[in-house]
């Protein structure tokens, strides 16, 4: 279950999401979940008393984005992507730009620049093989998680200008090599409990904004008393 969408009106349109007590109590994407549970997964499940919590009937689908997510994703600087190399090690790779890099396409499919990095290029090598991917979306201040299962298609930007077009990012120093295309498989939204908050320097300085302007404010007000005492 998504958490619900409020629009703010007081912070210029920005989207806030606030989770109501039934995201807390069932924060399971079940087609999600059917493409990860195994064999050995329920094996796990079943020595650790949890097997009966996932016999419930798969009545919430997953493969299609609602505007819920599109806000979600639409609000991210980053995420973390792993992929699986030929030898079967997994690899977890963060990405990182401008808020918003990360595009919703259409509800199926996501994509973004693939910008210039440590030129290790270990996921490119790895979705060439296997296209699977997973993606993690973190929204630390307000404790949400969005995964993502997908399949990961490769494009030349240069000989596809109508997606290079939706992929831009406008003013981002960031060198785009390729775009990525991620055609979705599952999602799922996490449970809060175990994300601690953190805080990016800019939301920090939103929040302690007023404060600062109440300090100069009585700065001020200090200033013309001691004057006026003499």
């Amino acid at each position: 279950m998504s958490p619900n969408l409020a629009q703010d009106t007081s912070t210029k349109g920005a989207i806030s999401f606030t989770k109501d007590a039934k995201f807390k109590e069932a924060c399971v994407g079940y087609d999600y979940l059917d493409r990860l549970i195994t064999p050995a997964v329920k094996a796990a499940q079943g020595a650790n008393g949890a097997a009966a919590l996932w016999e419930r009937p798969h009545d919430r689908p997953s493969d299609r984005f609602t505007p819920a997510e599109a806000a979600f994703i639409a609000q991210r600087d980053s995420f973390y992507m792993a992929s699986v190399s030929e030898n079967g090690w997994p690899y977890v790779q963060h990405r990182g730009g401008p808020a918003g890099f990360l595009k919703v396409l259409d509800d199926t499919h996501l994509g973004f620049a693939d910008f210039r990095g440590n030129r290790q290029y270990i996921s490119l090598g790895n979705v060439s093989v296997d296209d699977r991917v997973s993606l993690f979306l973190m929204d630390y201040p307000h404790q949400a998680r969005l995964k993502v299962l997908a399949h990961a298609s490769v494009h030349d930007l240069k000989v596809e200008p109508e997606l290079a077009a939706k992929l831009a990012t406008p003013g981002y120093r960031g060198v785009a090599e390729r775009g990525i295309v991620l055609r979705l498989e599952a999602f799922d939204w996490n449970c809060p409990q175990h994300i601690t908050p953190r805080f990016t320097a800019s939301e920090i300085e939103a929040a302690t904004a007023p404060l600062r302007n109440r300090i100069a404010e009585l700065e001020v007000e200090v200033a013309a008393l001691r004057k006026a005492g003499g």
